[in-house]
């Protein structure tokens, strides 16, 4: 399974997937945890309290402004993703240049993924994905096809 971004979704995501049995791989173009929140003005802060704005198995810590700091917001996204092993599934600098269904044999392939009412379809066919790694200046394709 991947996952694109390591923002706040993401790391929501892999988690869940991890306390099923699952080994997600998530793929960020950035350096770090957080998404769009690394990427902010330093003045930016949340537009709620964070008392709205958590994860409901992962509490602020005390000393959280009441409307966080952009930085407030970041170690926070960092810190759920160390405590739930998060970080050790994400590839950082790796942008996602493709993503594409490709499919399986059965006729009906794009309705089992789209709008079935199930989040994620029946779960089969197969993905391809592009994927460019800063780090190497490499740019690989990947296969995901479900168990």
């Amino acid at each position: 399974m991947a996952i694109v971004g390591a923002g706040t979704s993401g790391v929501a995501a892999c988690k869940h997937l991890l306390a099923r049995g699952f080994r997600p791989v998530v793929f960020d173009a950035g350096a770090s945890v957080g998404g769009q929140w690394t990427r902010t003005l330093a003045s930016t802060r949340l537009q709620s309290p964070h008392v709205a704005y958590r994860f409901s198995d992962f509490p602020w810590p005390d000393s959280v402004d009441w409307y966080p700091r952009h930085d407030q917001v970041v170690d926070y996204l960092a810190a759920y993703a160390r405590r739930f092993a998060v970080d050790e599934r994400v590839r950082f600098r790796s942008t996602v240049l493709a993503a594409e269904f490709v499919g399986d044999d059965a006729a009906d392939g794009w309705e089992r993924w789209n709008g079935n009412g199930e989040a994620c379809g029946d779960g089969s066919g197969a993905w391809r994905l592009t994927v460019h790694h800063d780090d190497t200046d490499t740019t690989q394709v990947r296969w995901f096809i479900p168990d």
